[in-house]
């Protein structure tokens, strides 16, 4: 990708300049143009549209059998490992995530290409139980044209995650990437062509969400949108899917808990609370924001923590020892810092952080430091509200039901973290615990063989495992009738 051209997008597998405005995407680490690109206009949204559909009816994509598209699947995973470095720095540009997660998220996505390449090959159909004079069984659809929208924060993890088991079930689909972050997703379908993709099965369209993501949601012919961002946008989306009797799935915010009892141990609970929240700079919807520590031994426990977030090191992306980049926009980073201001005005004490970091290095930049406030109540904003930041909210307990309450005590509830040495009381924590995602003794680690999503406000479906594929497929039940006999109503 040629960074001093405008960039195309792609219409139908037509690459060219977008029809609506132009403008820069900005590197954070400077706040520099990263790229230049012209947005989708509401007229490559449909001829984007009807050619997909096109496509979808007249390439023969749906017809192949499973194995056949998966060996184009296991191309992309190959071409993805092929150019896993170039990816991961345009991916740093785009976001401004540290070398090392881009790196990680590029490998994320060719892992999920190779996983859903599995899942079609192997996915069986089945022959259901007879209950009369009839061969009963159940088969798997594609959908048609179907629609992926992606945040910014992860962008090639979470468009592999969408697009590897849409194309799996034999469907066309439409991308459309975060205003701020479309880089990665033109690459990725290039690269998609480019392992035997039939032309025209993907566009990419670039452009705000509530213009170009509105007018493909409400497309007649956009038979499943899987969105990926935040609560309020969701809900948009889930109201006009319910107008159009279509299905969705949402993968919205979180104000997820981390829980470290009296027996856990320090050296790993200290270390999973710093990676939980302050990895990504807290730019994450699973991010482990708000934290209950044992009474017993909560000044011990923060001491060690404050100490660890105030010894992380914020900085230059592109340095392999940096560990926390630069916030996205600046827009953005204005959002947290009122959202501490807010922290404290409501009684809170800053513990560490709270600041921009000062110097030349950071002068252009959007960075922000790790941020811990303490004395909160679980019912101030702060503690409710999805900052989506590096910000951390601590809490202490002495009651393991109070604890349960206070954890579950969210509109949210799409993660959490226990941290313990008692299975016992980490099962039954676990179960109690009202979250689409539990991790013990761990936390923010991934499978793309694992089901993942939220409850409530945090989303609705599930993505990635096994049976991820199926939510891109319509289910049908066939009938052979075997009676020997003509059906007996007209006697």
């Amino acid at each position: 990708m040629d960074l001093t051209k405008t960039q195309p997008i792609c219409v139908a597998g037509e690459w060219r300049l977008g029809g609506g405005d132009r403008y820069a995407t900005l590197y954070p680490a400077t706040g520099e143009p990263a790229a230049w690109l012209n947005a989708a206009s509401l007229a490559d949204v449909e001829e984007a549209i009807q050619g997909a559909d096109r496509a979808f009816r007249t390439s023969g994509w749906a017809q192949r059998k499973p194995h056949e598209r998966a060996s184009v699947l296991y191309n992309v995973a190959t071409l993805i490992r092929k150019r896993s470095e170039e990816l991961a720095q345009l991916q740093r540009l785009d976001n401004g995530k540290p070398i090392s997660e881009t790196r990680a998220l590029v490998a994320s996505a060719a892992g999920t290409f190779q996983f859903f390449a599995a899942a079609c090959e192997t996915l069986e159909e089945t022959l259901t139980p007879m209950r009369g004079d009839n061969l009963t069984m159940s088969v798997y659809e594609p959908m048609g044209v179907v629609a992926a929208i992606t945040p910014w924060n992860s962008p090639i993890a979470s468009e592999a995650q969408k697009m590897a088991p849409a194309l799996a079930a034999g469907n066309a689909v439409v991308v459309k990437p975060a205003e701020v972050t479309p880089l990665l997703a033109l690459e990725l379908a290039r690269i998609c062509e480019e392992a035997g993709v039939p032309r025209g099965l993907i566009s990419v369209l670039p452009g705000k969400g509530s213009v170009i993501g509105d007018a493909i949601t409400q497309h007649p012919l956009v038979r499943r949108v899987s969105f990926t961002g935040g609560t309020t946008t969701g809900k948009h989306i889930a109201h006009i899917a319910a107008d159009k009797m279509m299905p969705v799935s949402l993968e919205l915010g979180g104000k997820s808990p981390t829980m470290v009892f009296e027996d856990a141990d320090i050296d790993h609970a200290v270390a999973g609370v710093l990676y939980g929240i302050f990895s990504s700079s807290g730019e994450s919807c699973i991010a482990g924001s708000r934290l209950f520590v044992a009474q017993v031994i909560y000044d011990v426990f923060m001491e060690r923590l404050a100490a660890g977030a105030a010894a992380l090191r914020v900085g230059d992306p592109a340095s392999e020892r940096t560990q926390m980049g630069p916030l996205i926009t600046a827009r953005h980073r204005e959002g947290i810092e009122s959202y501490v201001a807010l922290g404290l005005e409501e009684g809170g004490r800053l513990r560490t952080g709270g600041l921009r970091p000062q110097g030349e290095a950071f002068d252009k930049g959007f960075f922000y430091t790790p941020t811990i406030i303490e004395d909160v109540r679980n019912d101030m904003r702060i503690c409710q509200e999805e900052i989506f930041g590096p910000v951390l909210v601590a809490m202490p307990f002495d009651n393991e039901q109070d604890l349960v309450d206070q954890a579950n005590d969210s509109v949210y509830a799409l993660a959490a973290g226990i941290w313990t040495r008692d299975y016992k009381k980490a099962w039954r924590i676990g179960r109690a615990v009202q979250a689409g995602n539990v991790w013990i003794n761990t936390y923010k680690q991934f499978s793309i063989s694992t089901p993942f999503g939220g409850w409530r406000d945090s989303g609705l479906g599930r993505e990635k495992g096994r049976l991820g594929i199926l939510q891109y497929m319509e289910q049908k039940a066939m009938y052979w009738g075997l009676n020997e006999q003509p059906l007996p109503w007209m006697n």
